[in-house]
């Protein structure tokens, strides 16, 4: 009896840190979905009734009956030109940093070299590496280069520490797959490109997937790294957020915030979803 009443009490327990855990992690993000229909224009921590209107200003409309200014008006052109991009530089980053780390991940996983253990570790040192030093790193060597800052430098900055990530997704796939039916297909006469092209992408093409996601969401949501390395007249949309703050608090932050989380919320759950398909 005393064990059963221990066993239960522990699972109580564990139940209610998960619970707890869970809350600490997304009651700020409910919040901020919450918020981001309060009515009221000065204040966006005081409930003051229910409003869509902070999405429709977004796209430069005033909503019929508004009684705030045209201040609270965003320029639509100017939001899209910072949702495009953000697109243009997440999907040329995610693409580039998916190449060189399947490349990566299948030179490592399938051939002895010199130097291969440190060259791994070399690979996965820009995801421990705090992001203000790497972006100092890159403003400082992109100058020292004499490269203008631009969309080029966002992109060539961002493959610089998303390639580790693509390594490491694609690498978790490798080490599932069974390198036997890759000797197979070589004993049954297949070169080494009709081995790779039949057998070994597509047992890969879901880590592939899932590492070019996963990097591409990444890069959508970078502001450190991308607020050293872009341009004067260069801006993603976490840098655009990040200025609205800097006239205040405004009530279409958290509008535009609950749409970028529940877009990189969607792209995450099917990266996830692939890596964790079985082969």
């Amino acid at each position: 009896m005393p064990s059963r009443r221990r066993s239960s009490f522990g699972n109580w327990a564990l139940t209610g840190y998960g619970v707890l855990f869970m809350l600490f992690l997304y009651a700020p993000l409910a919040l901020i979905f919450v918020y981001s229909f309060n009515a009221n224009a000065v204040n966006m921590a005081v409930w003051s009734g229910f409003t869509t209107d902070w999405y429709v200003t977004l796209f430069g409309m005033r909503p019929a009956g508004a009684s705030f200014d045209s201040a609270f008006t965003e320029n639509p052109e100017r939001i899209l030109q910072v949702v495009r991009n953000s697109f243009v530089v997440a999907l040329s980053a995610a693409t580039i940093s998916t190449a060189i780390g399947t490349a990566a991940a299948l030179a490592i996983a399938r051939y002895q070299f010199a130097g291969r253990r440190f060259y791994q570790a070399l690979l996965v040192l820009p995801m421990i590496m705090p992001d203000i030093v790497l972006g100092i790193a890159l403003l400082i060597f992109f100058v020292g280069a004499g490269v203008q800052l631009s969309l080029v430098t966002i992109v060539i900055g961002h493959c610089t520490f998303l390639t580790c990530y693509a390594y490491v997704v694609v690498s978790a796939r490798l080490a599932t797959m069974d390198e036997s039916l890759e000797r197979a297909s070589a004993d049954l006469g297949a070169g080494p490109w009709t081995t790779f092209r039949r057998v070994t992408l597509p047992m890969l093409m879901p880590g592939i997937v899932g590492g070019f996601l996963l990097a591409f969401i990444i890069s959508l949501d970078d502001v450190v790294i991308t607020y050293f390395i872009a341009g004067v007249d260069t801006q993603t949309l976490p840098l655009f957020i990040l200025a609205m703050m800097r006239r205040g608090i405004r009530p279409q932050i958290n509008a535009l915030a609950v749409l970028l989380i529940c877009f990189s919320f969607v792209i995450a759950s099917v990266g996830l979803y692939l890596r964790s398909r079985k082969p």
